[in-house]
């Protein structure tokens, strides 16, 4: 049973979930439609396994689309220098090849038991994200196969001042999904890391003016970056912060106080609140699964201490292991073919070449862990 999805803001995929059925099936459920998670519904799909990807932005790429998709990427095989963007463009491409279902702006909240080995998925919209998705789905569970977690760092929030919340949607934001979207606005960056740095730098040939607001004296970022913020066109506060903010319907000025007291009040129609993420499991806490300082401990096949639930990406922990994105790629190619396995037993673990077939979607789950799903709605064009 499909529900209404779509990889992307500005495009749709229609689908039916009852009130009487909400339930959607497939072999494989990936938890996190951030890079690992959808380059994993490639590789199960690759294998024959219906995949379904569910996360609680409201749009995939995970922290890529939510933090930096205007940022070149460097540590990603195969590219020299790809921008986020168009890297979860190509990811979201790969997988909707196989034609999986798109659960977005929804939230993975409990791990039961299912039939056959496999497990029920509960869902949860937390509200926010769904409704900027423009779609409510009814679908309140998966029932799969294997599940397989790539949810990153874990559920972020953003870090906030006092002074910026009652402006939050209303000019002040946690990061910056559209560079185009800030041109001739003046703009103020609020953090010292390297996403304040970069913003600065990536704003100030658009915006009509960029000012980067710091508590400190020094940068956390990138030296490189901070050299080039200081040559540039953006003002630079330091030993400064943010006191008040201004404004009726939206923000209008910013009011910072420097260490000896020195006001002084910019104008601004953007607040960019660059103060960093805390992140936790959230749900995935309460799943039962084994952890190492709040990440989930693998072994080499992928495989948490919960039967055929993996975990791949940032999520993961185990000896030796490097965080990169081209790592995460690595686990969850391994995690998938060994989920397709675990779903089909006696079939082999290295899958065909894939310069010897084309990509086709599956038609239904393989494993016995339920009722077929019905196929997943026709997939959109990848908007990224």
């Amino acid at each position: 049973m499909d529900a209404t999805a779509a990889p992307g803001p500005g495009t749709s995929a229609p689908g039916t979930a009852t009130e009487a059925d909400p339930e959607t099936v497939a072999d494989l459920a990936v938890v996190g439609a951030g890079p690992a998670g959808l380059y994993a519904a490639s590789c199960a799909g690759f294998r024959g396994l219906s995949t379904v990807l569910v996360d609680a932005l409201a749009e995939p790429g995970g922290q890529i689309a939510a933090l930096y998709p205007e940022k070149r990427i460097y540590d990603v095989a195969g590219w020299a220098a790809v921008r986020g963007r168009e890297l979860v463009g190509e990811l979201v491409a790969q997988a909707a090849a196989f034609d999986p279902v798109w659960l977005l702006g929804r939230t993975a909240t409990t791990l039961t038991p299912g039939d056959h080995g496999g497990w029920l998925i509960g869902l949860d919209d937390d509200g926010r994200d769904a409704r900027h998705a423009g779609r409510s789905s009814r679908v309140t569970r998966i029932r799969a196969g294997a599940v397989l977690v790539t949810a990153g760092l874990g559920r972020p929030t953003p870090r906030s001042l006092p002074a910026l919340r009652p402006f939050e949607g209303r000019g002040v934001a946690y990061h910056v999904p559209r560079l185009e979207e800030h041109r001739g606005r003046d703009v103020v960056i609020v953090g010292g890391g390297d996403s304040a740095v970069d913003w600065s730098l990536a704003l100030a040939p658009l915006a009509a003016s960029v000012t980067v607001v710091h508590r400190r004296q020094a940068f956390r970022a990138h030296e490189h970056s901070v050299k080039q913020m200081y040559a540039s066109a953006v003002r630079v506060l330091t030993d400064t912060q943010v006191t008040q903010l201004h404004g009726t319907d939206r923000v209008e000025q910013v009011t910072v106080e420097d260490r000896d007291g020195r006001v002084t009040v910019l104008p601004a129609q953007a607040v960019v609140a660059a103060l960093g993420f805390a992140t936790s499991l959230g749900p995935l806490a309460g799943w039962g699964l084994a952890t190492e300082d709040r990440l989930i401990t693998v072994d080499r096949a992928m495989r948490t201490s919960l039967p055929r639930v993996y975990a791949a990406g940032d999520i993961c922990t185990y000896e030796g292991r490097v965080p990169l994105i081209s790592v995460g790629f690595g686990e969850a190619a391994t995690a998938a073919n060994h989920a397709a396995v675990a779903l089909r037993p006696g079939s082999r673990l290295a899958p065909e070449h894939s310069t010897d077939r084309e990509p086709t979607p599956p038609t239904g789950p393989v494993a016995p862990h339920g009722s077929v799903a019905s196929p997943a709605a026709p997939t959109p064009e990848p908007s990224a």
